[in-house]
């Protein structure tokens, strides 16, 4: 059965001033996959995913070109509207970032924002989105309680609840694990092959051995252009290029 394409990417640039960081990206991400983004520092990763829900455009002097596609809708049409691309595609950052407020309020902030206010109906959502993000179980009798007294790993899942509550149809992440440590690692990625189930997963990792472990998918980037692109096996084990393969076997990056 043929994949439906979730997200795709065609001929994607985008400049800084006059600074040009990606380079007519084009790629095709599968619905219910997870897509994983590797490189080296600085070859546009993060860039990459922030087109994906418009981030980029908070930047000045930014500039982009080309097009993305999620369901056949342009997300830099002009009559879209970047507040709703955010919703349909969450993100997720590098360092947990929990707003100081209790575990309940951080989950049920985004959705009184959109307009859900009854207490049924926001007990019900915090109590879905902490079960999708496995955390249900560790913070059911602490809910009142300050997300910043939970350790760094429950505060990057409270943050993937947070996203999920406001019911995304793409989940970005730019390098989710990269500030926690081993045992939490493995249950994010646990979560990630969990969440593949409802969502569109992208994520940016440093870490190939996690590429690899998670993903369906992987693109590699190196100074700004799309090299390769495949099934993630088969870039691991028999990529196309040379400079892939460069990579990924440590010789280079």
């Amino acid at each position: 059965m043929e994949n439906h394409i979730k997200v795709s990417i065609k001929n994607l640039s985008l400049w800084y001033g006059s600074n040009q960081a990606l380079d007519q990206i084009t790629m095709d991400m599968p619905e219910k996959k997870i897509t994983a983004i590797i490189g080296p520092s600085g070859c546009g990763k993060s860039t990459l995913i922030r087109c994906l829900n418009r981030m980029n455009d908070l930047i000045e002097g930014c500039r982009t070109t080309g097009e993305i596609l999620i369901d056949g809708q342009n997300v830099y049409d002009r009559r879209v509207d970047a507040v709703e691309v955010r919703r349909r595609v969450g993100m997720v950052f590098q360092k947990p970032n929990p707003f100081p407020k209790s575990i309940y309020e951080n989950i049920a902030y985004g959705c009184r924002i959109g307009g859900i206010n009854t207490k049924q109906r926001l007990d019900k959502i915090v109590k879905e989105s902490l079960k999708e993000a496995a955390l249900w179980d560790e913070v059911k009798d602490r809910l009142s309680d300050s997300a910043m007294k939970l350790s760094g790993g429950q505060q990057q899942r409270l943050c993937i609840a947070r996203t999920l509550a406001i019911e995304p149809e793409v989940l970005l992440m730019d390098e989710p694990c990269s500030a926690l440590d081993p045992i939490a690692t493995a249950k994010i990625e646990d979560l990630l092959r969990d969440l593949k189930r409802d969502y569109t997963v992208v994520i940016v990792t440093h870490n190939m051995q996690q590429a690899a472990r998670v993903s369906d998918y992987t693109a590699y980037l190196y100074l700004g252009k799309l090299v390769e692109f495949g099934p993630t096996r088969q870039v691991f084990e028999k990529p196309e290029a040379e400079l892939t393969e460069r990579y990924i076997t440590g010789r280079f990056g």
